[in-house]
């Protein structure tokens, strides 16, 4: 839903920014220009008590959740990894400032038991519940894996897939990396590295890249994404990691993924951006 002006209510977002994300420590000048964000109050955040403004489903069990995929203690909401699914948000939402905190755990299932831990929050989700690679929704994925944190991934529905839009440099691995000021690159399907992704990477538990923003595992992260019409800005620990324009969705669902490994969530927000 498009959110109303709220003066009153407004809030200046502030980034800190991480000088040193990975074990070079460089940052380029356009990861360090991160934007400043005028949002109002929530209309939707995780109340610390339990999953009050979202669903759950799953591949195989939908609204149904035997395994106990997703639980909430002490204020944190856990998510098992153990069936591939989500909980997602009740409502649609389109220019709008969400603000998530979350961790890894330790616990990895089959079939990544022993590759790398791996997650994402999906924006602009729409269609059916599983209509998304069966387990999820169209959308487009903001990134959570070991070593990618940071990617934008188009996620297929039924139909024609979405597209996505962002300027870029070809990798020596021939896949686009996020570059402000590069070559503006259109896809309909996979998606855009972020800036610092080691072309090395390799689906194994554990990865880090020598320019990883991610924090270590079990170490909590701010993660931030900004949706204003078709323009998507994804914001890691006070760092710009990616940025895409040109989305073909610009409003749905928010849905955090489970995805073979266990990962927790300590804060929710989902703030109207004040234009």
């Amino acid at each position: 839903m498009r959110f109303p002006a709220r003066p009153l209510a407004m809030s200046l977002g502030v980034f800190v920014l991480m000088m040193s994300p990975g074990r070079s420590g460089e940052v380029p000048a356009f990861a360090r220009d991160v934007p400043a964000v005028r949002s109002g109050s929530p209309v939707l955040s995780f109340n610390g008590r339990d999953l009050s403004g979202f669903y759950t489903f799953t591949r195989y069990h939908h609204y149904q959740d035997p395994l106990r995929v997703f639980t909430v203690r002490d204020g944190i909401i856990r998510v098992s990894g153990q069936e591939t699914g989500g909980f997602t948000t009740r409502e649609s939402f389109s220019d709008y400032h969400l603000i998530v905190e979350w961790r890894w755990g330790n616990e990895t299932w089959p079939p990544r038991r022993f590759r790398a831990r791996n997650s994402g929050v999906l924006v602009h989700c729409v269609g059916p519940d599983g209509g998304g690679l069966a387990s999820w929704m169209e959308s487009i994925e903001c990134q959570i894996i070991e070593g990618g944190t940071g990617d934008l991934i188009v996620v297929p529905g039924k139909g024609a897939p979405p597209s996505l839009s962002s300027e870029v440099r070809t990798g020596p691995d021939g896949q686009p990396y996020f570059q402000k000021g590069g070559e503006l690159k259109t896809l309909r399907k996979f998606g855009f590295h972020w800036w610092g992704r080691d072309p090395g990477w390799k689906d194994v538990q554990w990865f880090r890249g020598p320019e990883d923003v991610e924090r270590p595992v079990g170490e909590w992260n701010r993660m931030e994404v900004v949706c204003d019409g078709g323009t998507i800005t994804y914001i890691l620990n006070g760092v710009l990691v990616n940025a895409a324009r040109d989305s073909s969705l610009t409003s749905g669902k928010i849905l955090f993924q489970s995805e073979g490994a266990e990962i927790f969530f300590r804060k929710i927000e989902v703030r109207p951006l004040q234009k």
